[in-house]
């Protein structure tokens, strides 16, 4: 297996671990040991990621993240995922910007829109 599909694989998996099963000490072996966080409503670091985990954990313990594609070129990996809080509600459409380095997570960026109930057209978010 390739680098660029090694580092897709990684970012799965902590999709699935520190979104979907809201597991930090699983997610935390994915993160490498000096964690930038981008998105302006998580602390930086393990410590402010850890925080996030259990605050999802608490307040949104049905949430799920649906990886809907993902994009790897260098030391990054560009996730397009559905994003749905409480099942039922049309959820969120979600870039995330990962870089890696030595295989494990250490930057993250994301860009969020709200899924509308109605759109202009019939092409969809996904």
């Amino acid at each position: 297996m390739d680098q660029l599909t090694r580092n897709k694989e990684t970012v799965r998996a902590f999709y699935q671990a520190a979104i979907n099963d809201k597991d930090f000490t699983a997610a935390r072996a994915l993160i490498g040991p000096d964690y930038v966080q981008h998105n302006p409503r998580i602390a930086d670091g393990i410590d402010g990621f850890a925080a996030f985990v259990a605050q999802i954990a608490e307040e949104f313990p049905d949430l799920h993240a649906e990886v809907k594609a993902l994009y790897a070129e260098g030391d990054h990996v560009v996730g397009h995922v559905h994003g749905v809080r409480v099942p039922g509600q049309a959820g969120t459409a979600i870039v995330d910007i990962f870089r890696l380095s030595d295989g494990l997570i250490v930057e993250h960026w994301d860009v969020m829109q709200p899924v509308p109930e109605e759109a202009a057209n019939g092409n969809g978010m996904f």
